[in-house]
């Protein structure tokens, strides 16, 4: 079974909000000295593939959108053994929206071919719109699963039984392939660790460029599905009101005048 893994880096969201800081005129984050790291649904996904390799034996292609410094998440991808990671160079925008990267991807897994199973994190731990994954599907014209944990053979070939969850529990589905597969996190598909042999040999392994040129695909059309009008960081107004009184009644009294007061101006 062919698999293709979709990995996004992005900044660390567990970085200290004091540190969390945007840039209003180009509408991002800015990185500072913030750490890049590999979206968790994409490992999770990641960890989704590998699993399934391991089972049932496969191929694991990574592919990832962005710039040169994206590649970071692809050698730990084949520090984790992927067989083979391919990053489609776009230099040209940092933040593209949605369905530029899900066309991306899209021409990317075609230029590729041979894919059975593509899978997406659910979502991105920047932005958390949750639409590539669907969005993939519709310009590869593939069904599309969401919120999967696991998959495995189905009962005949060209299938795959895929479990997903959802509100009341989970689901149990059989859908031919090839599809796309959106993986949500669950306790058996936490990333595993790499070795620090594995780290090291993978800058030795290839790992293929590829520009958005050799894919026909114009990076001014990064933001026709939808522009960010504004990004801003709200401003909190911290007011702080002493409550006077001689004796511990008069002050109860007073607080709870003024609370009064505050109630009726809302």
């Amino acid at each position: 079974m062919n698999i293709v893994v979709c990995l996004k880096q992005i900044l660390d969201p567990e970085i200290p909000a004091r540190d969390f800081k945007v840039h209003s005129e180009k509408r991002e984050a800015e990185q500072g000295g913030a750490n890049l790291v590999t979206n968790i649904f994409c490992e999770n996904a990641l960890e989704t593939a590998l699993q399934a390799r391991d089972a049932h034996s496969g191929k694991i292609t990574a592919l990832s959108c962005g710039p040169d410094g994206a590649e970071d998440v692809l050698r730990k991808a084949l520090a984790l053994r992927v067989d083979e990671a391919i990053l489609v160079v776009n230099e040209a925008d940092s933040n593209p929206d949605p369905l530029f990267v899900a066309r991306t991807l899209a021409a990317a897994i075609r230029k590729h071919g041979d894919v059975d199973v593509v899978l997406v994190g659910r979502e991105a731990g920047d932005w958390g719109a949750g639409q590539t994954g669907g969005l993939l599907a519709e310009e590869l014209g593939l069904p599309c699963i969401s919120f999967a944990e696991s998959y495995e053979p189905g009962s005949t070939a060209g299938t795959v039984k895929v479990k997903r969850q959802t509100d009341a529990g989970y689901e149990v589905m059989e859908v031919t392939t090839p599809v796309v597969l959106t993986i949500t996190n669950h306790d058996q598909n936490v990333p595993r660790i790499p070795k620090t042999r594995d780290v090291m040999q993978s800058y030795r392994k290839p790992l293929e460029k590829w520009p958005l040129s050799d894919l026909d695909i114009d990076p001014a059309t990064a933001h026709d599905y939808y522009q960010v009008a504004e990004l801003f960081i709200p401003q909190k107004e911290v007011q702080c009101e002493l409550v006077e009184g001689d004796t511990l009644e008069a002050k109860i009294e007073a607080f709870a005048g003024r609370i009064a007061e505050v109630i009726q101006s809302m």
